[in-house]
């Protein structure tokens, strides 16, 4: 008899969230597009499971155009009311006014920056910062890249957001002691090169 793998309880025993688990969260990420696609998600799930985003997510990219934030800023008003018609997402004015919105200053921040990676990676907390695996739902750095993302005109990027996000590409190895992947994220984390420097 085989013994399954420990995994972060969250997983529990959907198929969907155990292979999102395996081999995309907390693993770390430097593209922009996957990085902004990320922080938008994460608005979107905002009041809902991050199941129901994640079962929708193909539906998203299809809608949003792959998270181009460079296409997405062109959008207007149009955009926004076909998206409402659109079933396959999750129809909420206010995120989706949210991700067009969030597209132009993702624009800008790059201009500034360099890139959106280089920016987000300096939030990046000391080993000494971090809380035990799993007991922290905000840190100093989430409020600080939440307060700084809304200072800059982003919108559905509260503390709670961010952090969430932060754990999921790889600011954090948020896995717990005992899980399966987290030797893997920290090896990757170890290999990873830091954008920006």
């Amino acid at each position: 008899m085989t013994v399954a793998p420990t995994r972060c309880s969250w997983c529990g025993d959907h198929a969907d969230y155990q292979a999102y688990h395996d081999t995309e969260w907390g693993f770390p990420v430097a593209d922009d597009r996957r990085l902004f696609e990320k922080l938008c998600l994460e608005g979107f799930q905002s009041g809902l499971s991050w199941l129901t985003i994640l079962r929708k997510r193909d539906a998203f990219r299809r809608a949003f155009v792959g998270f181009d934030f460079e296409r997405l800023a062109r959008w207007n008003a149009r955009s926004v009311e076909r998206l409402l018609r659109d079933a396959t997402i999750v129809r909420h004015r206010g995120k989706i006014e949210a991700t067009i919105n969030n597209a132009r200053r993702a624009q800008e921040l790059v201009k500034q920056e360099g890139s959106l990676a280089a920016y987000i990676w300096r939030y990046e907390p000391g080993k000494k910062q971090l809380a035990k695996p799993q007991t922290a739902s905000t840190s100093a750095e989430s409020l600080a890249l939440s307060k700084d993302l809304k200072k800059q005109g982003w919108k559905f990027v509260g503390p709670t957001t961010v952090y969430a996000f932060m754990q999921a590409m790889g600011l954090i190895n948020d896995h717990v002691e005992n899980c399966v992947v987290r030797a893997k994220v920290e090896r990757a984390r170890k290999k990873f090169k830091r954008p920006g420097c």
